[in-house]
């Protein structure tokens, strides 16, 4: 009978013991899952949405490495274009050296070689001029050793005349030695050329000798008689041009890639491929990136698609990243929870089936450690992430312990690099503002600038594109009756060229008030910009000296934009002449200069080209007659306010599109000795 008694005691204790382990476990699992479920929420917004601001900020980052790049091209060719004009326009200034066909001894040598539009034009009766295109080899090769994507510099004259550097001879020479015909003149590029004024880009197209994709950078230049006489022009690998400029290592299946004005998709392996055959990519993503904006869209897959224009080509810039390899490290933790909760599991039915068999103090000390967890894990749900729970062995108590203290100090350094990465944001943000106040007090910004002086009026200013700019203006008295204007634009934007405008307003400021006319100052001031320049920047200049007293002035033009004239209370004009290169693009240059008088009531306008080329959302240039125009709203008014006439016609016509260069004018009024302006 006591026995008997004993029995339902004993299942008594075991239904108790088995039911406070029953409900620790299911206690402890709903507390791990709810806080699996809280972490998973939190964590996966918060990649989400800092991984597209992020990505957001990384393609406008590549467009504007890309569209840099593009610029470089451009600003290298045109530099050509110069010299190429220089030489027509000064044959006497430079070395004649006999230019051969091409050689397939010559094979993987860079060398300068000749080839004819035809058989109808003679080499010999052009020896002058192939002679003259002999000097193009100083210039081409620094640009084809440097760069690797550039794999021909030709230029391809109107007289019937190609010039090719390359290291191509073994594929363009006869193999018996004879002449070389090409009929340039029915290709793209030369007919493009010889219908603009300014560089451009050609489409991407397969090149002939089998080396790939490419896409060519070609500009006009000036001949003999002042017209287009041919056109220079550069070959670019698609696929270096890729290597360099666009492609990213992000994780798996994140890449970058270029849409063309077509709508096709460029990477090595992809080029042609249009986004329409893409079936990941929806209507959204589409529009906007055919639309040629700035934006970062989710696709019906769950990939994020970042893109921004490269206005230079009409390209646009984008990168995928997939929400799989943004939301791994959430996977991770989620994993690693579940593995322990799958392992504490598996040991409390391991207790459990030891519980039928030892009760009591056993059971307790099994079911202590589990409330605890459970209350550690309550604890880091709630958002203490400082909170560590205790790990009391190496048992897989201990593991699951050890896997919340790891989980709650991941989410917590998450966070910490989250804050440093926006407060380096805010940081650089700063100081890109005290640089844009320090380059604003470089400029002569108080008017009237010399308030003694009633012979003339002067007024300028100038609006960056970015926190800083390139473009800068100056004007100052070289002594009681000289006054010298200076308006530039340094190639590039943003900090290097803020910082190369520094360099160069100081070196013309101080060479100018040393005394010397304007070319002068400008052959002195491109020597020491030579010196150093691994960046290969360069600036072009207008500069003027006006003696006060008779209206009388010199000007020098280094590449610069067409300055415009009023004449008495007429309306202003643009005044056109021959440009010398802009400064810092090759030593010992000439630069020409040339006289101009002001007579009484007169007013002079220079600009910089970020003026004439201010673009619309449509890509139409505002152009210089809409520049006229503008300064013909009021052309007798002061000096301020035809500028804010400039201006207000600009923003009028641009509208919401994007201001991708500095904007940079100055105008002078010149009344006379002893008189005043209205």
């Amino acid at each position: 009978m006591e026995l008997g008694k004993r029995k339902p005691i004993r299942l008594r204790v075991h239904r108790i013991v088995m039911g406070i382990a029953v409900t620790a476990t299911l206690i402890a699992c709903a507390v791990g899952f709810v806080s699996m479920v809280a972490i998973r929420g939190i964590s996966e917004e918060a990649l989400l949405n800092n991984t597209k601001q992020n990505v957001g900020n990384l393609v406008e980052s590549k467009a504007e490495l890309a569209e840099a790049q593009f610029g470089a091209y451009q600003d290298t060719v045109q530099r050509f274009a110069d010299y190429i004009g220089d030489l027509y326009a000064h044959p006497e200034n430079y070395v004649k050296r006999e230019v051969l066909p091409p050689n397939k001894a010559n094979a993987g040598k860079l060398v300068l070689q000749r080839g004819l539009v035809s058989e109808a034009v003679s080499a010999e009766e052009l020896a002058d001029e192939i002679g003259l295109l002999s000097n193009l080899e100083q210039i081409f090769r620094p640009v084809m050793t440097e760069n690797s994507a550039i794999t021909t510099i030709y230029v391809s004259t109107k007289s019937g005349v190609m010039v090719a550097y390359d290291a191509d001879s073994a594929l363009s020479a006869n193999d018996d030695g004879s002449e070389i015909y090409f009929n340039f003149r029915e290709t793209e590029y030369y007919r493009a050329g010889m219908a603009t004024d300014r560089p451009f880009f050609t489409a991407v197209y397969a090149d002939s000798y089998g080396r790939g994709m490419m896409i060519s950078c070609a500009a006009p230049f000036r001949g003999a008689s002042g017209t287009n006489g041919g056109v220079v022009c550069m070959d670019i690998l698609i696929a270096d041009l890729y290597d360099d400029v666009v492609r990213l290592d992000m994780g798996e299946g994140a890449y970058a890639f270029l849409v063309d004005t077509m709508g096709n998709m460029m990477t090595p392996a992809a080029t042609g491929l249009s986004i329409f055959q893409n079936s990941e990519l929806n209507d959204a993503v589409r529009g906007g990136i055919l639309g040629r904006q700035s934006g970062v869209e989710q696709t019906e897959s769950g990939a994020y698609y970042a893109f921004a224009p490269v206005p230079s080509v009409s390209w646009e810039f984008c990168i995928r990243v997939p929400q799989s390899m943004i939301l791994k490290p959430v996977r991770e933790i989620e994993s690693n929870i579940t593995q322990a909760m799958l392992t504490y599991l598996g040991v409390i039915v391991a207790v459990l089936l030891a519980v039928t068999l030892v009760v009591g103090r056993f059971s307790v000390s099994l079911t202590s450690p589990l409330i605890e967890l459970g209350n550690d894990a309550k604890e880091i749900s709630g958002g203490n992430l400082d909170y560590r729970a205790a790990v009391r062995g190496n048992d897989e108590i201990g593991d699951l312990a050890r896997s919340f203290n790891d989980m709650a100090a991941s989410l917590k350094q998450y966070i910490a690099d989250l804050t440093q990465v926006t407060a380096e944001k805010e940081r650089i943000g700063a100081e890109l503002n005290v640089a844009t106040q320090i380059q604003a007090d470089m400029l002569p910004r108080i008017f009237p600038a010399f308030p003694e002086r009633r012979e003339f009026d002067i007024y300028a200013t100038m609006t960056p594109a970015k926190e800083v700019g390139g473009d800068f203006y100056d004007f100052f008295l070289v002594d009681d009756d000289h006054l010298a204007m200076v308006m530039a634009d340094v190639s590039g934007k943003g900090v290097p060229a803020a910082l190369f405008m520094v360099i160069a307003k100081t070196l013309i400021k101080n060479r100018a008030q040393m005394g010397g006319t304007p070319s002068e100052i400008l052959a002195d001031v491109n020597d020491q910009l030579c010196e150093g320049n691994e960046a290969g920047l360069f600036v072009t200049v207008w500069l003027g000296i006006l003696e006060i007293s008779t209206g009388k002035g010199m000007a020098a033009n280094a590449g610069h934009e067409h300055p415009a004239i009023r004449r008495g209370n007429g309306a202003f004009e643009m005044v056109k002449y021959r440009h010398s290169p802009a400064l810092a693009t090759m030593e010992g240059i000439p630069f020409r200069e040339h006289e101009f008088e002001l007579k009484p009531g007169d007013a002079l306008y220079v600009y910089t080209d970020g003026v004439a080329e201010a673009t619309n959302a449509e890509n139409v240039l505002f152009g210089e007659e809409r520049t006229v125009e503008a300064l013909n709203r009021s052309s007798v008014a002061p000096p301020q306010t035809i500028l804010e006439n400039v201006k207000q016609a600009i923003d009028e016509f641009v509208g919401d599109a994007v201001q991708f260069d500095d904007i940079t004018m100055l105008c002078l009024d010149y009344f006379g000795p002893g008189k005043e302006g209205v």
